[in-house]
């Protein structure tokens, strides 16, 4: 599914957050996601010490939501989603990615979803310093080419506080969610 690129701006000469220096760009781009509206994709980026940092917001105002998705197939690849910063992505018994003060914004498909959970248990098992957490790494990554390839089914769970996420598909169950107060 193309994006119809719509607007573009950018700003350079920036001072980075990290290194301080002024090699910083800014870039804001306004594109159509099928199914979903217009969303801002937000980018820095440093030139010097390469720091980046991205999100997504849906130009009209959304409510909080929550997106269940059953992968059951090959094709499931290609489910289009759109993730905010805000968003926490789970895979049960899997992986979880959450929000945080690193959390990025991207679209992507399903397959790009499980690749950075992927790279993140790879990350993991080739760190660890146990042999039993390195056994679970590998089981979770055999787990995760099946999902891939269809041989084993998963689900995907996106909960997003700020409403800007979604699971662009007809299979796609969104319903209400309710976003916690902070805990004391």
């Amino acid at each position: 599914m193309p994006e119809e690129e719509l607007k573009e701006q950018e700003s350079e000469q920036q001072a980075c957050p990290l290194c301080r220096e002024k090699t910083l760009i800014l870039t804001e781009r306004e594109t159509e996601v099928p199914y979903f509206g217009k969303v801002l994709l937000f980018s820095m980026t440093c030139n010097s010490c390469k720091y980046h940092m991205a999100d997504v917001e849906a130009a009209d105002q959304k409510e909080p939501a929550k997106y269940e998705f059953e992968i059951s197939r090959e094709e499931d690849m290609e489910v289009r989603v759109v993730k905010s910063a805000q968003a926490t992505v789970n895979l049960p018994h899997v992986a979880s990615i959450t929000p945080g003060p690193a959390a990025q914004g991207y679209v992507t498909n399903i397959e790009g979803i499980l690749n950075r959970v992927k790279y993140q248990i790879e990350t993991a098992r080739d760190t660890a310093e146990d042999d039993e957490d390195r056994k679970k790494a590998k089981n979770l990554l055999k787990k995760i080419l099946n999902i891939t390839w269809g041989k084993e089914k998963q689900k995907l769970i996106i909960e997003d506080p700020s409403g800007n996420s979604a699971i662009i598909s007809d299979r796609a169950v969104k319903s209400a969610f309710k976003v916690k107060n902070a805990e004391k």
